[in-house]
């Protein structure tokens, strides 16, 4: 494995420049854009803590998610540093193949797992070299990069945080299965014991989709050798917040306790620019579906967008396509597909666009989802379910359609509609191996936009948003928990390092 040069190619000032007595901010993000983003957003908000933050990824990488930022320009606060590690050598591609599952299509992550491996040297020498020029090292890793950050462990003065970039319904959920799993028990006394043990307010519905069916062996196989390496990990940090999933907060806390795991943890999310998403007319710089957005009704427009890490089948790209049609609703339609090349696009039926002019938006290229979905025009957003537009929908009071394809959507799907009750289910998993038919489609967003059960779930929706916005301004439960995991790494003490998650 070859030793990467780990000279900055920042736009910002090196290594020499920290005095000795500051406390330094690194952030290892995994290689996903949606995760890339996260520790993006925390980097933004911990910055104005005036703290220097390190991020850390490959070229590629942070030109990816210098590019797709919205909300605020990080090449204009002072005090993040961008460090980029020269790209990896160019593996094998995982070629494009409309005919697979939406399962197998998880394939596309394979050389990006094998390319995570490949960053332990390069960063293992940067934190060595930092640790010489500062105090204090406050690592901040991705649950899925435990193993780059392992060195961390023969760093005197440096300690680990993990970032978990799921739900805390999710990944409570999974840590109570492997439990009854390695406890041998069966699952009714499994769950009678979850009851007497763990906090009031919790629901785990029944029947929640299988990791085996939401998951390729291949992922699971590496995040569980992840694990392995969190014994050096000083404490973690959550994506979420209390008004969303303090239940499944304080699940996580007692859980800990209960296995002697570090107790120290933060829900910190979500870490959104808000502030600066605004519908102002007047700014050149306004994505085109913007100004689109400004010429519709309140409440009249349902986005389409299934995130970064998906694919469709042609097929069901044309029985999407029919079903928004004739929901007789208005909508902008992001299409993307992981499995694409680069300049290759999703093959929308031909016509299609000019049919729909006026009344639906197809958009080929990124656009700004957050400011979208802040957007009065926008009323409904049917999505996949990843973690982040989740939480892009909830913060902005947007309701949910449901279409949940990979790794953590179809149990975060559970927590939308059976637990939150803040959307409308289009894809059951139970049938995920099944086409969505147009009708299916167009009789769940007609749900949504324009019924009885669609007016309910708007209501809880927006009662949520309200405790979420709460929470993240001052005095608010995310901003305090902000401050105190602050205050924790900013402290005078000695480096103490616990085991946890």
């Amino acid at each position: 494995m070859a030793m990467y040069d780990i000279a900055f190619s920042s736009n910002h000032s090196q290594i020499n420049g920290i005095e000795e007595e500051e406390v330094v901010v690194v952030m290892i993000p995994f290689l996903l854009q949606g995760h890339l983003n996260q520790l993006l957003n925390i980097s933004r908000v911990i910055s104005s803590y005036n703290l220097p933050i390190y991020y850390l990824s490959y070229a590629d990488k942070i030109k990816q998610v210098k590019n797709r930022v919205y909300g605020w320009d990080p090449l204009t606060t002072c005090n993040i540093y961008f460090h980029e590690f020269p790209n990896p050598p160019s593996g094998e591609q995982y070629s494009s193949n409309k005919s697979l599952s939406e399962r197998e299509s998880q394939k596309f992550i394979l050389p990006l797992l094998e390319e995570t491996l490949m960053l332990r040297e390069p960063v293992g020498a940067f934190l060595q070299e930092v640790s010489k020029k500062t105090r204090k090292v406050v690592v901040i890793y991705d649950s899925m990069m435990a193993s780059v950050v392992e060195d961390v462990a023969s760093i005197p003065n440096a300690e680990a945080y993990c970032f978990n970039s799921s739900s805390a319904f999710m990944i409570s959920s999974m840590y109570v299965e492997e439990e009854l799993i390695r406890l041998h028990l069966p699952l009714f006394i499994g769950k009678f014991a979850a009851r007497v043990l763990l906090p009031s307010g919790f629901e785990f519905p029944n029947n929640l989709p299988s990791y085996q069916s939401s998951f390729i062996p291949e992922f699971m196989d590496f995040s569980i050798r992840q694990d392995l390496y969190k014994k050096f990990c000083s404490g973690n940090l959550y994506y979420t917040c209390k008004a969303i999933e303090g239940p499944y907060i304080d699940v996580l806390a007692r859980f800990n306790r209960l296995l002697r795991r570090s107790p120290k943890q933060w829900a910190i999310g979500p870490l959104l620019p808000i502030a600066t998403i605004n519908d102002d007319q007047n700014n050149i710089n306004r994505h085109g579906c913007l100004k689109w957005l400004d010429k519709q009704e309140p409440n009249s427009v349902i986005l389409v967008s299934f995130g970064t890490t998906t694919s469709l089948s042609t097929e069901q790209i044309k029985e999407l396509a029919i079903g928004l049609e004739k929901s007789q609703h208005k909508f902008i339609w992001i299409v993307s597909d992981v499995l694409l090349k680069e300049g290759e696009q999703v093959q929308i039926p031909k016509g299609y666009e000019e049919r729909v002019q006026g009344r639906g938006l197809v958009v080929k290229d990124w656009a700004p989802q957050l400011e979208i979905l802040g957007h009065s025009a926008t009323g409904g957003f049917l999505s996949h379910c990843g973690w982040n537009s989740v939480l892009e929908s909830v913060t902005m009071g947007v309701p949910l359609a449901t279409w949940p394809m990979i790794f953590d959507h179809p149990r975060i799907a559970v927590l939308v509609t059976k637990v939150l009750k803040i959307g409308i289910t289009v894809k059951d998993w139970e049938r995920r191996d099944e086409l969505i038919t147009s009708i299916t489609i167009e009789i769940a967003l007609r749900k949504l936009m324009a019924s009885p059960e669609g007016n309910e779930v708007r209501k809880n929706m927006v009662e949520l948003s309200k405790k979420v916005r709460q929470s993240i301004t001052l005095g608010g439960d995310s901003k305090r928990e902000m401050d105190s995991f602050i205050a924790h790494i900013t402290r005078s003490s000695s480096i103490c390092r616990c085991a946890c998650l």
